[in-house]
């Protein structure tokens, strides 16, 4: 299965000149963990960073910075790591550990962002994949009893 299937395609987005305040008020608002910072190029929405909850408290707040006047250019990771939309869930997972991340913007083949796959989401997802193969057990074996009485 495609990731495009299952990831959030509404994703809260900042540029990187927005203040890390604005970030955090976006980030309660939608009640997320993260912003995707974009740049517009030529009507382009391509993402450049990512600027999460423990980064506004381990780069703003601990070291007791103006949120006001840092921008989440200033704060996001650089090395941004982003996916196809058209990769494999297995394939994006295996991605996400091997770069050590819980978040990955999902892009079209443009480089525009298009959604953003979270651990969170995975997890949620397997779950449900996995209670559907315990029923499927369960079922069976009631199956079973029930035919070889």
């Amino acid at each position: 299965m495609p990731i495009s299937e299952i990831c959030n395609r509404e994703v809260v987005i900042v540029q990187p000149n927005d203040t890390a305040l604005e970030a955090a008020r976006l980030m309660r608002q939608h009640h997320v963990g993260d912003v995707v910072v974009v740049e517009d190029r030529g009507g382009v929405r391509i993402p450049v960073g990512v600027v999460t909850d423990r980064d506004l408290v381990v780069e703003i707040m601990a070291p007791e910075l103006d949120a006001a006047t840092i921008t989440v250019g200033d704060i996001m990771v650089p090395d941004l790591v982003t996916v196809k939309e058209n990769t494999g869930m297995f394939e994006a997972i295996e991605y996400m550990r091997a770069k050590g991340v819980r978040r990955l913007p999902v892009v079209n083949d443009s480089g525009a962002l298009v959604g953003i796959l979270t651990l969170d989401d995975l997890l949620e997802l397997l779950a449900e994949e996995l209670l559907a193969l315990a029923k499927l057990v369960k079922y069976e074996q009631k199956k079973e009893t029930m035919t070889r009485r």
